[in-house]
């Protein structure tokens, strides 16, 4: 043997890169600047905060309005159940002394009744329209005028 193969050093523990037979993950399957790498709940608040921008050009009182996405609605109580009545796609908290408002989407009742990610971002920003309209007092035309166009 001309190039003896050096053993690693057994007193060195080091991180095992692959399994024995040179196989196994080698790394992420996407860097984290790659959309693949984004969940759907991150894409989804991505969608929401893109219409919350757009709304506060036009109504910079909206800086003062929480803006949550939550999977699912919420029960109120233990003894409420649920009925045949629809989903909710948002719903608001008005403004107290100790608490500022909220405006809440709710990220699966959205994702299930929509297809694509452009007919995913209109039936947000019309949520948000709706649910911002509700807290501030005022028509859903009122806060974007191309609100229902389609």
């Amino acid at each position: 043997m001309d190039n003896p193969v050096t053993p690693r050093d057994a007193g060195r523990p080091g991180p095992r890169r692959r399994d024995r037979h040179g196989r196994g993950m080698r790394g992420p399957v996407a860097p984290p600047q790659v959309p693949l790498a984004a969940s759907r709940g991150e894409v989804f608040a991505d969608l929401v905060q893109d219409s919350v921008e757009r709304l506060e050009r036009r109504w910079p009182q909206l800086s003062d309005i929480d803006f949550v996405v939550l999977d699912v609605p919420r029960l109120e109580g233990p003894e409420e159940m649920w009925n045949d009545e629809a989903v909710p796609l948002g719903g608001t908290v008005p403004a107290r002394e100790d608490r500022r408002g909220r405006v809440v989407v709710y990220r699966r009742p959205v994702e299930i009744r929509t297809k694509g990610r452009d007919e995913r971002a209109a039936l947000v920003h019309e949520v948000v329209v709706e649910q911002v309209a509700e807290l501030l007092g005022l028509t859903p035309e009122t806060v974007d005028p191309r609100y229902g166009e389609d």
